[in-house]
Order: structure tokens, then C-alpha cells, then sequence
């Protein structure tokens, strides 16, 4: 199973030094990187933030970079943003789980799908 997604951002983060870094690797979230940021202050007082965060906890490697913080993410501009928004959904929403079940009316085995947002 693949963990970790190479990226390569439309503009690039530009640094201090006005280095620019667009390369990077973007892994699976876990359910901690979900819910742990939910208690943070600024997601608290802003949900927006929510994003900030969780791309900083997924992001293992931005070019030359050695951390990856939420400064790092709040730098970037509104188009490598929205592409890593992206990127995470597809990647940690891409597989629906199912279950295979037997038709009560034809016998015939198929596949469900499970989707946990349906209430």
C-alpha cells in the first residue's frame, strides 16, 4: 500500500532566503492528524486554520526544507495551497471501502459501497 505521494507545487514555496521549494512528499493522514488539531486555539476561533494544520502534520518534505510548520504553510501562495488541498482529498479519500454481500433477491455477490457520511 502506498503512504507517501510526491508533489510538485504550480509556484513553489519561497523562503527567507528567497529560495524556492517545490518538491515535496505528502503522506496518508491518520485519524490523529484529523482530530488532534480540533483542540488547537486557532482552529477553534477560526475552522479555516483546520487546513493549516493538517497540511503541516501530512507534509514530510517541502525541497530543501528541514521543517515543515505551519509558518511554512501559511507562506504559501493561494495556488499551491489549493493544489495540496486537492492532493489531500484524492489521496485520503480516493479508496471507498466496501463489503461484499449476497443479493437476497438474485444470489448474486456484489460489492457495496460503505460511505460513512451517509446518515
Amino acid at each position: 500500500m502506498e503512504t507517501e505521494f510526491e508533489f510538485e507545487l504550480p509556484k513553489g514555496y519561497v523562503d527567507k532566503n528567497g529560495d524556492v521549494h517545490r518538491r515535496g512528499t505528502m503522506r496518508l493522514a491518520t485519524a490523529a492528524d484529523e482530530i488532534l488539531p480540533m483542540r488547537d486555539p486557532r482552529v477553534q476561533q477560526n475552522a479555516g486554520y483546520l487546513t493549516i494544520i493538517l497540511l503541516s502534520r501530512v507534509i514530510t518534505k517541502l525541497g530543501t526544507l528541514n521543517v515543515i510548520n505551519t509558518h511554512v504553510i501559511e507562506g504559501l501562495f493561494t495556488m499551491d495551497l489549493a493544489y495540496l488541498q486537492d492532493l489531500y482529498q484524492r489521496i485520503n479519500m480516493s479508496d471507498m471501502p466496501s463489503y461484499k454481500v449476497v443479493c437476497p433477491h438474485c444470489n448474486q455477490q456484489i460489492e457495496v459501497p460503505l460511505d460513512f457520511l451517509l446518515a
